[in-house]
C-alpha cells in the first residue's frame, strides 16, 4: 500500500470536494441522493479529516458537536480499495485525539442496526472493534427498514498518579479565553486542602479569584507580568504557626497543597505554573497582592497558580539522568 497522510483539513471547498469523491464510489452506504448531498454540504462546517494517498482523497472522517461535551462522529467514508487496510481505525485515531483535546468527554455515531443489511454489519463490527458500546436503537429513526443503532464511546482516559506526574510540566505560555467552572475551580482547591501538613496544623489557605475585573487588578501589579490571558488564578496563603518543639513547617504545607493544585488542575486538562519567588522578592508583589483580596495581617500571600486551558503544549524541561540523583542503598551507587 501506498504511504497514506492523514490531515485535518480546514478549507470548505476542500472538504466538500473530498467528501464528494468519497461518498458518490459509496453507494451501498450512501445511495440515497438527498442524504449523500446532505452531509457533503454539512462537511464543510464540521471538523474534517481526510486520509491522503499521493495527494488523492482514501476516506474521510468529519466530527459533528452535540453538546457541550459531547461530539459525534457524523459521517464516515473510505474508499473501496483502501478498506481493511487501517485507514479507518487512522482517521479515527485523528479525530479522536481532536476531540480529547477540545475537551470533549464522549463520543457517539449512529448507524443501522445489525441484522439488517451485510454492509452495515460489517459498519458495526467496525465501531465496536473501536470501542464503541452499544447504548439504544431507535426504530423509527430514519424509517422502519433502517432502524438507527447509536454507539456511545468515554474519551476519559484512565489515567495513574504515576502518569499524571511525568506528565506535568510548568506552563508558561497563553490561555484559552475559556472560563473554569466552578465545579472545577472547587475541586482543584479541595484536592489542595487535603494535602498533607506537619501535625495536622493546617497552615495553607487558598482564594480561587475568577472575577474578572478582581483578576485584572491582581495580574496589573505583578512585574514583569506573567499569566495575563489566564482566566482564574489561586493565591496561596500561609500562616507561620509552630508545629513541634517551636519549629514551623508551613513551607513544607504549602508546597505539598501547590503540588496536588498543579495535579489535580491538569486531571482536569488544565494548565498552571508555580509562581513563587516572582511575587516573594524583595518587592514584595505578595503584600499588593494581599492588600487588593483584603488578606490579614496574620497570614502571607506565597504564591499565585494560572489556572486554565493551554493555547500551546508546554515545553518539557531537560532533566538529568536518573543515576545522577537517585541510588540504591548508598549514595551515588547502584540506580539500577
Amino acid at each position: 500500500m501506498k504511504q497514506m497522510d492523514i490531515r485535518m483539513i480546514t478549507d470548505p471547498d476542500q472538504k466538500q470536494t473530498v467528501a464528494r469523491t468519497v461518498l458518490e464510489a459509496l453507494t451501498d452506504w450512501f445511495g440515497v441522493t438527498e442524504s449523500r448531498e446532505e452531509y457533503i454540504r454539512l462537511s464543510r462546517d464540521w471538523p474534517f479529516f481526510a486520509a491522503m494517498v499521493q495527494e488523492k482523497p482514501a476516506g474521510f472522517l468529519c466530527l459533528k458537536k452535540t453538546g457541550p461535551k459531547t461530539i459525534e462522529l457524523a459521517v464516515m467514508g473510505v474508499l473501496k480499495e483502501y478498506q481493511r487496510q487501517g485507514t479507518g481505525r487512522a482517521l479515527f485515531q485523528a479525530a479522536r485525539e481532536y476531540a480529547v483535546k477540545a475537551g470533549y468527554e464522549f463520543m457517539q455515531v449512529k448507524t443501522v442496526q445489525s441484522g439488517w443489511y451485510e454492509e452495515y454489519d460489517a459498519t458495526n463490527r467496525f465501531y465496536q472493534s473501536l470501542g464503541f458500546q452499544e447504548l439504544e436503537v431507535f426504530p423509527t429513526y430514519w424509517d422502519e427498514a433502517n432502524p438507527c443503532q447509536i454507539y456511545i464511546m468515554s474519551l476519559k482516559k484512565e489515567t495513574s498518579a504515576i502518569d499524571l506526574i511525568m506528565s506535568r510540566h510548568s506552563y508558561r505560555g497563553k490561555y484559552k479565553p475559556d472560563k473554569v467552572p466552578r465545579e472545577d475551580m472547587k475541586a482543584i482547591l479541595e484536592a489542595g486542602l487535603a494535602a498533607p501538613s506537619g501535625c495536622n496544623m493546617q497552615t495553607t489557605s487558598l482564594i480561587a479569584v475568577d472575577d474578572e475585573p478582581l483578576l485584572k487588578e491582581i495580574l496589573s501589579v505583578i512585574d514583569p507580568p506573567v499569566a495575563q490571558t489566564a482566566p482564574a488564578l489561586i493565591c496561596v496563603l500561609t500562616e507561620r504557626i509552630p508545629a513541634y518543639r517551636d519549629k514551623c513547617f508551613a513551607v513544607q504545607d504549602y508546597a505539598a497543597a501547590i503540588e496536588n493544585i498543579l495535579l489535580a488542575a491538569l486531571s482536569l486538562g488544565y494548565a498552571s505554573c508555580w509562581y513563587e519567588g516572582h511575587i516573594t522578592d524583595d518587592d514584595r508583589i505578595c503584600d499588593r497582592i494581599a492588600e487588593i483580596l483584603n488578606v490579614r495581617k496574620d497570614y502571607e500571600v506565597v504564591c499565585i497558580l494560572p489556572i486554565g486551558k493551554a493555547e500551546t503544549e508546554p515545553v518539557p524541561p531537560k532533566k538529568k539522568p536518573f543515576a545522577e540523583r537517585a541510588w540504591f542503598n548508598g549514595f551515588q551507587t547502584d540506580s539500577q
